[in-house]
């Protein structure tokens, strides 16, 4: 499941995940969130939030978040993934210089920090 989190600046989408994501956990709250967030701003960054109660993606999410990812790639300025899980840490470090933009990952105790550098100006 992928639930808005509040909080953040309007070019923020900020995301906390949990248990398996589907598909519809794309179409339903990631894709709208992104698309209002352009509507407003020309680029736009991603707080992502994923918990210990994280147990995967289905078939259909992964194609889902290549295609929010990949839909707009020129337009994400800053990603933060906040995670104690090491195989998502590891991933997002070691692809994240595929991404055009600013990509970190910060323990879960460090959520704050994340916080203040995705919304910083």
């Amino acid at each position: 499941m992928i639930e808005l989190v509040k909080g953040f600046p309007a070019n923020v989408v900020a995301l906390s995940a949990s248990g398996e994501l589907t598909k519809e956990d794309y179409e339903k709250v990631v894709a709208p969130a992104v698309q209002r967030a352009l509507d407003q701003h020309d680029t736009v960054r991603l707080y992502y939030q994923i918990g210990p109660q994280f147990r995967g993606m289905e078939l259909g999410a992964m194609w889902a978040d290549t295609k929010v990812g990949m839909g707009h790639f020129l337009k994400w300025e800053r990603i933060a993934v906040v995670t104690d899980i090491e195989w998502i840490k590891v991933s997002v470090t070691a692809f994240g210089f595929l991404m055009p933009a600013q990509v970190k990952v910060y323990p879960t105790a460090e959520a704050e920090a994340a916080r203040q550098w995705i919304s910083a100006t």
